[in-house]
């Protein structure tokens, strides 16, 4: 990204804490390549047509994410129609799987004064007896790449949490399912997608999915759960992360007087 002036870099990728300027979770986890995020682009007419869906679905996962943590501290928000099958799928799961979640740690700004860097944490839960980080993503799957971040914010709240000790992804999405196929739609940030199923016992189930006239179930939610554990493993990557991160921005970050 090009910044206009130092002002601008900080304002895009940190915080000003108690005075002192650190780098953000979030812009430092960037510099990681990102794969299935090149080959969406590449899917596409051009890059503004990617900036177009990617700037909806962000709007679109912002409204879930306040959606559902307003209504885990006990408000009554209004649900958007275009959310609300996410929503509604994502507090069942919260109440059957008998996920405690914290109301003090929700949007929380976590800092870390020894490595020098802050983020702003989705949640604490206890699930199954165990504290962990609880961040709520609304992408189509779980990447290995939000244990770069979770592991971020463990870091920085270890000392003032002893008892933390993991991390979970909630995936939160909705979508439709073709009643004659099994294949897949989705709506996300305006594109339309269709996802074919894919059988290991009977190949021939994706090739009849592609000439299918599909009949599409009204949307439902679709809402997972998985683990990250080893923590302190993916920690050592992110400061690997946060180094390269510093190599590359080390023009302005000398001038933000966060390099010397």
């Amino acid at each position: 990204m090009d910044y206009r002036d130092v002002e601008h870099f900080k304002s895009k990728t940190g915080y000003d804490i108690d005075g002192t300027w650190v780098p953000r979770v979030t812009s430092i986890v960037n510099i990681k390549a990102k794969p299935s995020l090149y080959y969406f682009y590449a899917s596409l007419k051009n890059f503004q047509e990617g900036e177009r869906i990617k700037e909806k679905s962000a709007a679109e996962g912002t409204m879930v994410h306040e959606t559902v943590q307003n209504l885990i501290v006990g408000k009554n928000p209004d649900i958007d129609p275009s959310i609300k099958p996410a929503v509604d799928a994502a507090m069942r799961f919260i109440e059957e799987h008998n996920i405690v979640i914290d109301p003090d740690f929700i949007e929380r700004r976590v800092v870390n004064k020894n490595d020098r860097y802050a983020g702003t944490t989705d949640a604490l839960a206890t699930i199954d007896g165990m504290l962990g980080v609880l961040d709520i993503k609304t992408s189509q799957a779980i990447y290995r790449d939000y244990g770069l971040q979770t592991s971020a914010y463990v870091a920085a709240l270890i000392d003032e949490v002893p008892k933390l000790s993991t991390r979970w992804i909630l995936r939160i999405d909705q979508h439709r399912i073709c009643h004659k196929c099994g294949s897949i739609f989705r709506n996300k940030g305006g594109r339309e997608k269709i996802r074919l199923p894919w059988d290991p016992k009977d190949r021939s189930a994706r090739a009849r999915a592609s000439v299918c006239e599909h009949e599409w179930s009204p949307v439902v939610g679709d809402v997972e759960i998985q683990e990250f554990k080893n923590w302190e493993k993916d920690y050592k990557a992110f400061l690997g992360a946060k180094r390269l991160w510093e190599w590359e921005n080390d023009r302005w970050l000398r001038e933000a007087g966060y390099l010397k």
